[in-house]
């Protein structure tokens, strides 16, 4: 995983469906009768194509170079292994000529993302335990893939865990510190990571059994769901890798996840190590500061609750 700052190409909406036209057209040369803009995140902009037979895809742009290989190769892998759905991705093309993103073309996914399913929400605890139960089937299925090294998935190279993330660690640490220094993040989120990096050695003492392959992002926006509130599929993995089983279970008490016990549900079912909870609390501030360092973008909703439950499990 890269950590450094990433100036993205600025897209707009408008630009992106311009974009995106233009690619659908080279995929499908068929005439285009609708387009929706999805939206995006720091780095991602995705538009609904429908062509006048009836057929739909969707386009994704990626606003920062170097993206394109492992995004699509990833989104092919999960696809191997899920018993839910991951999109396919159809066509893939690299920026150039009047393109000055990449972009590929991939299948859309019907249902909305659980995120937004407000019946499942605040439905009861039956129908919310369905939902969890099939979650982390499909997510155990990707989890059965496993790898003797420890690593991206283009290429794990790393006999240790405890080596392969600490380096990814170290960097996003001392970023944020210099980041803190420059006024540019702020130093009650640096101390507490202080502390958390003090105490890795001991957080990580165990090493995972085996590495599995991880979809790396997988909280309740990531979660499609169908009319009948279930889940149909997963998208938009990020940095996939053989990880530490654990490491995909921090998202899912991120936003409404909590809703849904899906941490909980999956060691119930999969157990849990020593150390699961405080793993969890630096995996996921580690996490959001990533993102922070990647895109400049510091969201308090997400970013506050990380930083007092890192504080709480190192003052137990």
């Amino acid at each position: 995983m890269k950590v450094e700052r990433t100036k993205p190409v600025s897209v707009n909406p408008k630009l992106a469906t311009e974009y995106a036209v233009a690619v659908a057209k080279e995929f499908q040369r068929k005439d285009i009768a609708a387009t929706r803009y999805m939206g995006g995140g720091s780095f991602g902009r995705a538009v609904l194509i429908r062509y006048a037979d009836g057929t739909e895809c969707v386009v994704k742009l990626l606003c920062a170079a170097g993206m394109l290989e492992k995004e699509t190769f990833d989104l092919k892998l999960l696809k191997e292994h899920c018993t839910l759905k991951i999109p396919e991705v159809f066509y893939v093309r690299e920026s150039g000529g009047n393109l000055p993103v990449d972009a590929y073309c991939m299948e859309k996914l019907e249902g909305k993302p659980a995120m937004t399913d407000i019946k499942l929400l605040l439905s009861g605890k039956k129908l919310r335990q369905s939902f969890a139960d099939a979650v982390i089937s499909g997510l155990g299925a990707i989890h059965a893939a496993t790898n003797k090294k420890f690593g991206d998935t283009l290429s794990p190279v790393y006999d240790s865990w405890r080596m392969c993330y600490g380096e990814f660690a170290e960097q996003v640490y001392d970023i944020a510190v210099k980041l803190g220094k420059e006024g540019a993040f702020p130093k009650r989120i640096t101390q507490v990571m202080a502390a958390a990096w003090k105490a890795y050695d001991e957080i990580f003492r165990v090493e995972p059994e085996e590495a599995v392959l991880i979809h790396g992002d997988l909280n309740v926006l990531n979660i499609m769901t169908d009319d009948s509130h279930r889940p149909v599929g997963f998208i938009d993995p990020l940095n996939s890798m053989y990880a530490d089983r654990e490491y995909d279970l921090f998202q899912f008490r991120n936003l409404t996840g909590k809703r849904f016990n899906l941490t909980e549900t999956y060691l119930k079912k999969y157990g849990a190590s020593g150390d699961c909870e405080d793993k969890l609390a630096f995996y996921g501030l580690w996490n959001e500061v990533y993102c922070f360092i990647r895109s400049g973008v510091l969201i308090p909703i997400i970013m506050n609750p990380l930083v007092r439950n890192m504080k709480r499990r190192l003052n137990r």
